[in-house]
């Protein structure tokens, strides 16, 4: 039966460098694989050995994903990435709320934890060499984003910050778990080109 992935990526260039998601270049790819509880990091180099959870994935999660994780896989992976089934948690909450909120924000009023760090951070450790804590960073975040939405699944709500200066925070009600009860065939996703 296929499972769903979680994932996320860092990037070697930042925004100001290369405006477009698919010129940004993959630095760390971290996969959260519901089947077997495992997380995983894979370096660019290694991306080859990371499709194979992809295409059997019964959905790919992630946070802004739609706008920023899958065009910037799109240059490396030979087929359709548009023919893999995602569910955006960004999305979803800009869709519910009629805003954005980053996930740390989120994470912190949700799961009582922030991020450990930041996009540019990352950036500046793939630049030092600096693997181990790139990839460390880049897990934190599936783990992290893994753990809202599996609040999100089986509270049936999430939090956000409302009145910061306050502490303040509201419940913001999902249908997530909708994500984890799919009922397709279980074979691979026609992605690659014949």
């Amino acid at each position: 039966m296929r499972r769903p992935i979680v994932i996320d990526f860092e990037t070697k260039k930042s925004f100001r460098e290369a405006p477009l998601p698919k010129d940004l270049g993959i630095s760390v790819a971290g996969v959260y694989y519901y089947a077997t509880d495992a997380l995983m990091a894979f370096e660019e180099h290694e991306l080859s050995k990371m499709f194979p959870y992809f295409e059997n994935a019964s959905i790919i999660i992630g946070f802004n994903l739609d706008h920023f994780d899958m065009p910037v896989l799109q240059p490396y992976y030979p087929g359709d990435i548009s023919k893999f089934k995602t569910f955006d948690i960004l999305s979803d909450i800009k869709k519910l709320l009629g805003r954005r909120i980053g996930l740390g924000d989120i994470a912190h009023a949700t799961l009582g934890t922030g991020k450990s760090g930041h996009g540019l951070q990352a950036i500046q450790f793939y630049r030092e060499g600096r693997m181990d804590e790139l990839k460390a960073y880049c897990l934190d975040d599936v783990k992290i984003t893994k753990e809202v939405f599996d609040f999100g699944i089986q509270e049936g709500k999430i939090h956000y910050p409302y009145d910061i200066s306050r502490g303040e925070k509201r419940a913001l009600h999902v249908q997530w778990d909708r994500h984890m009860n799919y009922k397709g065939d279980d074979g691979v996703s026609l992605s690659l080109p014949f």
